[in-house]
């Protein structure tokens, strides 16, 4: 009877963790998002855990610093898709991983820009440059901060700014000439200086090249959806 409670005590104890980081890591995703899953309808190349071409990471087959990395991605609350996508990428590369994580934290939550604004830079990167991952795991988070679900629609869409608020507006023309146009105007450059300054608009390009860097990534290793994430970007 003692050993059956210890058991069902310990039970407890891992189903509380895994619940916990199953929480933390999706932070509102859909599961699946962020939880390995044997996906078997795949290209032959791509490994039903990881969704990508490369194994889902084993923390015990990594190197010292990349098994630090491993323990700050499956616990960090503002990671999107944990070891799913680009986390689960770079850590084969435990070097670059480690100068590129910081800037993309500093980035999103440290650089002075708006998280509202920030996530809606990188959802307009992301249709600039059709990454279907990033967008999945980035559209709740652009509305969990207050991003207008019909400004959004605009962005998916490639609507007309007409009647979109500025900021926004400017953001979303920005990521159109920079990034899908290789060449901003005058008129928009100076718009955009007008609204964040010169300090904050730096950032805020290198928030669009993080991204836009992220889905060269996401391409290469031929990135998939986990079942049950959703991606609104047309095809």
């Amino acid at each position: 009877m003692h050993l059956l409670r210890t058991s069902l005590a310990v039970m407890t104890l891992v189903a509380t963790g895994l619940t916990s980081y199953v929480l933390g890591a999706t932070n509102g995703l859909p599961r699946a998002i962020a939880q390995p899953s044997q996906a078997t309808n795949y290209p032959s190349d791509i490994d039903p855990r990881s969704h990508n071409r490369l194994p889902y990471p084993k923390r015990e087959d990594l190197d010292a610093l990349g098994q630090a990395q491993y323990d700050e991605t499956v616990n960090d609350p503002n990671s999107l898709a944990g070891l799913i996508g680009p986390g689960g990428i770079r850590i084969y590369n435990s070097e670059l991983n480690a100068a590129a994580r910081p800037v993309n934290q500093y980035l999103r939550f440290k650089a002075g820009i708006p998280r509202n604004i920030a996530e809606l830079a990188v959802l307009a990167t992301a249709r600039e440059v059709d990454a279907h991952f990033e967008w999945a795991a980035h559209e709740p988070a652009a509305l969990k901060v207050g991003v207008a679900p019909a400004t959004i629609d605009i962005v998916r869409n490639r609507r007309p700014l007409d009647g979109v608020p500025e900021p926004d507006a400017t953001v979303i023309e920005l990521a159109r000439e920079a990034v899908g146009k290789h060449h901003v105007s005058s008129a928009t450059y100076q718009r955009a200086l007008n609204a964040f300054g010169r300090k904050e608009l730096i950032a805020l390009d290198g928030l669009m090249g993080d991204y836009a860097a992220t889905a060269i990534l996401l391409a290469t290793f031929d990135m998939h959806l986990p079942p049950g994430a959703v991606s609104k970007l047309p095809e």
